[in-house]
């Protein structure tokens, strides 16, 4: 199981990344914190402080059209805010 789908790169995550310290990354619904530290670790070579979850709940949509109104909702999601130890970071641009 890849407990990270993806890091959160807004410029709000951004901001908080360089002033404090704190990442942000969608991760499995079923992961916990022990597993999220684990795996940023792994994945990045940083030391994790600690780590916070959030469940985003979906969002109901709808929109009109010519054969009528069409619903829907989005997809309800973990978010975790991993603080990271001072004085590291992570670079989600070097890649590319």
């Amino acid at each position: 199981m890849d407990t990270l789908i993806k890091p959160i790169i807004t410029e709000k995550m951004t901001q908080l990344g360089e002033k404090v310290g704190h990442y942000g990354f969608i991760v499995e619904k079923v992961a916990n914190k022990r597993q999220i530290k684990k795996a940023v670790e792994e994945m990045y070579d940083v030391n994790v402080a600690s780590v916070n979850t959030i469940i985003v709940g979906g969002k109901l949509k709808s929109r009109f059209t010519k054969g009528g109104v069409i619903k829907g909702k989005t997809k309800t999601y973990k978010k975790a805010i991993v603080k990271l130890n001072e004085g590291e970071t992570i670079d989600f641009y070097s890649n590319i």
